[in-house]
């Protein structure tokens, strides 16, 4: 079974988040970590070479694979800021509703920019996602 490949590292969150461009991609990194920071109470690690995380779980898929992850985390990419919602979004019609312009896959938000959405929605969406996947998820923190 291959490794995964993504893990939590001791890599500078700080240094890669000054690397972002252009200036309004930083801006918005520098926010979303305020907000995951103060929602989970967990300081942002680096996953990987690319995405800052928050919190973490342990999975066991029924093939027998297991490994830690991230409760909620986001991705400054060249198309999209990622935002990480790990428990999906199928639970929270509601709020998408409300949320503005975005575009998702299975547990990926992709944004524009962050004034493309309305930030007490998209706090609200993070909150629950990392409540139910406290709830879900033995040991998670």
């Amino acid at each position: 079974m291959a490794e995964l490949k993504t893990k939590k590292n001791d890599a500078s969150v700080a240094a890669f988040i000054a690397n972002v461009e252009p200036e309004q991609k930083r801006q918005d990194c520098e926010k979303v970590i305020d907000i995951m920071s103060a929602i989970t109470k967990a300081e942002p690690v680096m996953w990987g070479s690319s995405i800052v995380g928050f919190g973490h779980y342990h999975y066991v898929y029924e093939s027998g694979r297991e490994g830690d992850w991230m409760l909620c985390g986001f991705s400054p990419r060249k198309q999209n800021l990622v935002l990480y919602i790990m428990s999906g979004f199928s639970e929270y019609d509601e709020l998408m509703n409300k949320l503005g312009k975005y575009k998702t896959g299975k547990s990926c938000l992709y944004l524009d920019k962050l004034s493309d959405v309305d930030l007490k929605v998209l706090k609200e969406l993070i909150k629950r996602s990392v409540a139910d996947m406290k709830k879900t998820r033995k040991g998670a923190c």
